[in-house]
């Protein structure tokens, strides 16, 4: 395996890919609906909060408008920010998967759609942070956010990154890969619903992350 990988740029989502966030993220959307007053969401809009940029998530699964989207979006931070965001679990496997990575000479960075100064948290709360050669994030005043954007962040920080990949867990981390031409390794412990990841292009779908060298193995 460590031919294969020596000097290979694996780029990872962070929620719902390297860790379970959704506890701190729905009890965060909860606070911000309560605060504006209007109906609690439900499971299945809750489960479509994690993943998107933040602004994205309150317009397109909850339907709010571009007026309330700000008030949305700062009384979720308020909530988070205080401690909703440790309550994580960093998934089943992945420890052992990004130190096999690193083992066989690949370089390992992070690309979400959290806001960087969040995501470096959580990274550090979980262990996880020492993996990474970089943290790539949204900006607080959301002029990044996209995956595309942290994407292309990621890249021009590893320039040298042999055959760049995302393993990610959404169809924006697809189609973000994409923008670039860089293949997706679907992370299928993820919340995506059935048959999302392959209807958006994934290049390959690991059912656990054990499964995901073996993947970039045939990717070549």
């Amino acid at each position: 395996m460590s031919g294969g990988l020596t000097g290979r740029l694996v780029l990872f989502d962070l929620d719902g890919t390297l860790v379970d966030s959704a506890p701190g993220i729905h009890a965060s959307v909860r606070h911000a609906t309560a605060a504006l007053g209007i109906p609690e969401p439900t499971p299945d809009q809750l489960r479509g909060m994690v993943g998107p940029p933040l602004q994205d998530g309150f317009a397109l699964v909850l339907g709010l408008g571009v007026d309330d989207v700000p008030g949305a979006v700062a009384a979720f931070r308020t909530h988070y920010a205080a401690g909703a965001l440790l309550d994580v679990t960093v998934h089943d496997g992945i420890p052992g998967l990004l130190a096999d990575l690193r083992a066989a000479g690949a370089t390992l960075a992070v690309a979400t759609s959290k806001p960087e100064p969040f995501a470096v948290r959580v990274l550090d709360h979980t262990g996880l942070l020492p993996a990474f050669a970089s943290v790539h994030g949204a900006t607080l005043d959301g002029t990044v956010r996209h995956k595309d954007q942290v994407v292309a962040a990621a890249l021009g920080a590893h320039p040298r990154g042999r055959a760049p990949v995302l393993v990610g867990d959404r169809s924006h981390d697809v189609l973000g890969a994409a923008a670039h031409g860089l293949p997706c390794i679907g992370a299928g412990w993820g919340p995506a619903e059935d048959g999302e990841l392959a209807a958006a292009g994934a290049a390959a779908i690991a059912a656990v992350p054990a499964d995901v060298p073996g993947l970039l193995g045939k990717m070549g």
